[in-house]
C-alpha cells in the first residue's frame, strides 16, 4: 500500500494549502480545508509523522543573492560510477537539484553560480571527474517556473 492510499480530501486541501504558502497557520489551513482548525493540527502531524510532508524551508530567489548563471548539466556515467557521482554532485554547494535518469543520460543536474567563470570550473571538475564519460552542459536564459507545486488535490 502507497502513502497516497491514506490520503483524502481534507488532506489533499490542506497540502494544496501550504503549497500555496507554507507559512500558513492552523486557522489558514483550517478554512481551506473546510474543517476545524484542532482538526487541521491533527491532519498536519499525521501528514508530518507519515512522512508525506518531509520539511519546510523557504523559497529563494538566488538571482537576488548573486546567483545569476543556472545550467543544466547532462551527464553520462561509466560503469557503475552513478551512486559516487550523484553523491559528490549533492556534496557541491552550487547544484540544487540532481537526478539519475533513463534515456541517452544517466543523471541530470541543475547548478546555480555567480558567473560563467565559477560555472565554467565545475564543467572542468566534471570533466575530469573519474565516472564521467561525457558532459553536455545549457546555461538557461529565462526562468519560465521554477519550484512551481504540484497540486495533490484530485479533481
Amino acid at each position: 500500500m502507497t502513502r497516497s492510499a491514506d490520503i483524502d480530501d481534507v488532506d489533499r486541501r490542506i497540502l494544496d494549502a501550504l503549497l500555496s504558502d507554507g507559512r500558513a497557520g492552523a486557522s489558514d489551513l483550517a478554512e481551506a480545508a473546510g474543517v476545524a482548525a484542532s482538526t487541521a493540527t491533527k491532519r498536519l502531524q499525521r501528514l508530518e509523522q507519515s512522512g508525506v510532508i518531509e520539511q519546510y524551508g523557504p523559497e529563494v530567489d538566488y538571482a537576488a543573492l548573486g546567483y545569476e548563471v543556472t545550467a543544466v548539466f547532462r551527464l553520462a556515467v561509466a560503469g557503475d560510477g552513478i551512486p559516487a557521482l550523484v553523491e559528490d554532485l549533492r556534496a557541491t554547494d552550487r547544484m540544487v537539484d540532481v537526478y539519475e535518469v533513463t534515456g541517452s543520460d544517466d543523471v541530470v543536474a541543475i547548478g546555480k553560480f555567480t558567473d560563467t567563470t565559477e560555472l565554467d570550473a565545475q564543467v572542468k571538475r566534471l570533466l575530469t571527474h573519474e565516472h564521467v564519460r561525457s558532459v553536455s552542459t545549457d546555461i538557461v536564459l529565462d526562468t519560465v517556473c521554477e519550484h512551481d507545486p504540484v497540486p495533490v488535490l484530485e479533481e
